[in-house]
This record gives C-alpha cells, structure tokens and sequence, in this order.
C-alpha cells in the first residue's frame, strides 16, 4: 500500500465514506467532470449528481467524461453558476464538492467569485444530511483566489459547534500560496 499527503485521495476518501448508493450529491465546479465521475460512482443507479459550471466547455468536457464511462444517465449537469443550487436541488444531499478558482486549461480570467461561492456555500449547508460533508478546494494563488479562499474560510469559521465540524488542511511548507482544502461535516 502506498501512502500519499496529496490533497485529493483524502478528500475522495472522506466523500467516500459518507455515500450511499441512492443519494443526491452536488459538484459544485465539475471543471473537467473528474469529481463528478467519481460522484456518480458512488451514487448508484438510484441516485443522482447535479453538476454546475459558468462554462459550457466545463460542462461538456464533463459530458464526454460521463458519456465515456457510461454514468451520463445519473447526472444532471446544468451551464449555471453554483449559485443556482436551490433552483434544480430540493431534499437532502450528502455530499457537494467545490473546486475554486478556474477552468484547468480554460479560460483563467473566468473565475468562482466570492459572492456566489458563499451563496452556494450556504445552499448546500442547509440542504446537507446529518453526516453528510462539503469539501472545498482553495486556490489562493491566482488573481481573485486569496480574497475568496479568506472569505469561505471566515464563513467556515462561524459554522456553530457541535452542529458543524470543519477542518482545514494546508501543505505547512509552501514556495508559493498553496491550494487548500476545507472539508465540513455536518453532526446534527
């Protein structure tokens, strides 16, 4: 077995261990649709992923992703800011994944932007189950990123205990403003 501090194994792990097939889970970001496949994975036939993105190059890259695995049939992917989450999404959900920041190999002028990314951010809280998690990918090192990354981590920091549990995990030794992710779990 190998051992890795990446970032993102941790995090499919945590998300992992909180799905059950036949749930309803949100992508926030699908960018290039990697953390929407593994979703709708997890999700089963019965369930199902909604994803959301500004782009619809995010959107049909996610598209071909899900098409090519056979799983476009459990996911709802919507050309729309994230902002949008109460429109398409009612009931409970168990997880939403955020990738901040910009499309990889995409536009990098078009960004999250802090006042969606908190509404989104609130939308999903009210909808997550007991247990259930939100897992948020901070990019501070781009134009934009450091005000958003502070913005979601001041919001995440007035989430009331024991409601709330959220942890923050950051390399200790950067060059550079790292990514970091912020993971919450809901307890009651």
């Amino acid at each position: 077995m190998s051992f890795s501090l990446r970032t993102l194994p941790l995090v499919h792990d945590w998300v992992r261990q909180v799905i059950q097939p036949g749930e309803v889970v949100i992508d926030a970001t699908v960018g290039n649709g990697h953390d929407t496949l593994f979703l709708a994975q997890l999700v089963g036939s019965t369930g199902r992923v909604y994803g959301f993105d500004i782009q619809v190059e995010a959107v049909e890259r996610t598209r071909l992703v899900l098409a090519q695995e056979g799983l476009a049939s459990r996911v709802d992917l919507l050309a729309q800011c994230h902002s949008e989450i109460e429109t398409h999404v009612s009931g409970e959900i168990a997880a939403a994944m955020f990738n901040l920041g910009y499309l990889p190999n995409g536009n990098k002028l078009i960004i999250t932007q802090e006042k969606s990314t908190l509404e989104a951010l609130q939308q999903c809280l009210e909808l997550l189950r007991p247990q259930g998690i939100i897992t948020i990918m901070c990019y501070p090192g781009h134009e934009g990123g450091a005000s958003e990354a502070s913005a979601v981590e001041e919001w995440a920091r007035s989430l009331e205990v024991p409601q709330f549990l959220v942890m923050r995990m950051a390399p200790h030794n950067p060059r550079n403003p790292a990514p970091y992710l912020l993971a919450i779990q809901r307890n009651l």
